[in-house]
């Protein structure tokens, strides 16, 4: 299972690292800016199908995933859910993707 990471400018200019044992991020964000909140709702979400892949070919969840979650979830309370979050960078690009 090919992992992959995030790189995330919150509003104060503060980047974050985020982790994911999937490439499914790509299906849920791509670079460029979000609201706060709905970069938090969809990186939650794409986060909870990429533990669930995790479990259907491990047989249990991706703890990894869920502490991105989790720090996603606490750096994102500290803003307005309007305030721009920006999405740097995903690495892992798709294969066949433009780089």
């Amino acid at each position: 299972m090919p992992e992959m990471t995030m790189t995330v400018r919150w509003p104060d200019g503060r980047e974050q690292e985020c982790y994911s044992p999937s490439l499914v991020l790509h299906d849920y964000l791509a670079p460029g800016s979000y609201p706060v909140a709905e970069f938090e709702r969809r990186s939650l979400q794409a986060l909870e199908v990429a533990s669930a892949r995790v479990k259907e070919k491990f047989g249990f969840a991706c703890t990894s995933a869920a502490a991105t979650a989790a720090q996603i979830r606490h750096a994102a309370a500290r803003y307005a859910p309007a305030d721009a979050v920006t999405v740097v960078r995903l690495w892992p690009p798709l294969p066949g993707a433009a780089r």
